[in-house]
């Protein structure tokens, strides 16, 4: 199996204006739009505190979730990261723990 059978696209609509401005954005900074997106997801999927804090400023701000459930889940992430670095678990360990746990009960 080759790379690029594991590969996914991701694809989304917006405006020709706002297009415009990313792309002379991304050529001021010297980035592709590629690595622009691969760069923000993976700052998201390691909840990279700068990134999270603009999530959670966006989800205050665009969507109908209160203060209090996005402190909730603040605080819920900050104690999972605490019990996870307690018992010194890695976030590639983690990882291979949901692979043995996904090959051993397939159906889930």
């Amino acid at each position: 199996m080759s790379d690029s059978d594991n590969k996914k696209k991701v694809v989304f609509s917006d405006t020709d204006v706002r297009h415009a401005q990313l792309k002379v954005r991304l050529q001021y900074d010297g980035i592709s739009q590629a690595e622009f997106f691969r760069s923000f997801i993976t700052g998201y999927l390691e909840k990279d505190k700068s990134i999270m804090d603009f999530i959670n400023r966006y989800k205050e701000n665009n969507i109908k979730m209160s203060k209090r459930n996005i402190k909730y889940i603040i605080r819920d992430n900050e104690q999972a990261e605490d019990l996870l670095a307690k018992f010194g678990i890695e976030d590639e360990e983690l990882e291979d723990i949901f692979d043995i746990i996904a090959k051993s009960n397939p159906e889930i």
